[in-house]
């Protein structure tokens, strides 16, 4: 999912723009063009909410590079970065939230995977792109980047394609024996022995992607989140792509099983793919 491209869109008062109350604290949004910038911490919202209508009216996609911001005019458009490792992403915000004193943006799914800040609450910079900076193009990084080269890109499997024509073609691709050339484990995350092969069996599909490093975020921050898997995760470099997986479980059923375990943590089920 590329990031968001700032645009002039027009901010009508009320509706989203009016003074609101939560939790009985009044919050006042700004209108007009602010120079915003702010540090705090930073938080995501999911698959609870997918499909919800936003404050905006707009219907939420927790796929979608988007935020939810208390104050700032809805529509528009903020840079986030990820001060502990760099990254950082564009987003369109349309949303209201996070409602606790000391956040300031709630993100997407896709936006804080981006960020590398799925594990929970993060310290990050925010910064609003003003109408100026997007009429004179001064918002645009040099040499065009819009985010740092290390950003995760997700393209397919569990996590990152639950959705559309990127679930079926997951389902529908053969997994690449690890034995064949050109295939093999990735050096695994600090701490994780290294396997030597992918074993016969079934296994847990999480997510597959061209950079390595954004398979390498996700199993750490699954290591974090749940124990009892940590042991059973592998990167595995098939055919260009990085594919973290967790096995092997002797049935079908044994994966079925731990994949629900994983319901709460995913967005959606890993896929389950037989390796022989």
């Amino acid at each position: 999912m590329p990031d968001a491209e700032p645009r002039i869109e027009p901010v009508r008062p009320g509706g989203p723009n009016k003074p609101y109350a939560v939790q009985g604290q009044a919050y006042a949004p700004v209108l007009g063009d602010p120079a915003v910038v702010e540090r705090g911490l930073a938080s995501w919202y999911g698959r609870k909410f997918h499909g919800r209508s936003t404050a905006s009216g707009e219907t939420y996609n927790m796929y979608a590079m988007t935020a939810a911001h208390r104050t700032m005019p809805i529509p528009s458009y903020a840079r986030v970065r990820n001060p502990a490792n760099g990254r950082e992403v564009l987003v369109r915000i349309n949303d209201r939230g996070p409602f606790h004193a000391e956040r300031i943006v709630d993100l997407s799914y896709t936006a804080a995977l981006k960020l590398g800040v799925l594990g929970g609450v993060a310290p990050v910079e925010l910064e609003r792109i003003t109408y100026e900076a997007i009429r004179t193009g001064s918002w645009r990084r040099p040499g065009g980047d819009t985010a740092l080269a290390a950003a995760p890109q997700p393209i397919e499997g569990g996590a990152a394609d639950a959705i559309g024509d990127i679930a079926r073609r997951a389902a529908a691709e053969p997994v690449a024996d690890a034995g064949t050339a050109g295939a093999g484990p990735s050096p695994p995350a600090s701490g994780s022995p290294a396997p030597t092969a992918a074993g016969r069996g079934f296994w847990l599909q999480l997510g597959a992607f061209r950079q390595r490093a954004a398979a390498i975020d996700l199993q750490q921050q699954l290591q974090r989140q749940a124990d009892w898997l940590a042991p059973l995760l592998a990167v595995f470099n098939e055919r260009s792509l990085h594919r973290l997986q967790a096995g092997p479980y002797a049935s079908r059923d044994d994966a079925g099983a731990a994949a629900e375990r994983l319901r709460d943590l995913l967005p959606a089920l890993p896929l389950i793919v037989e390796r022989r």
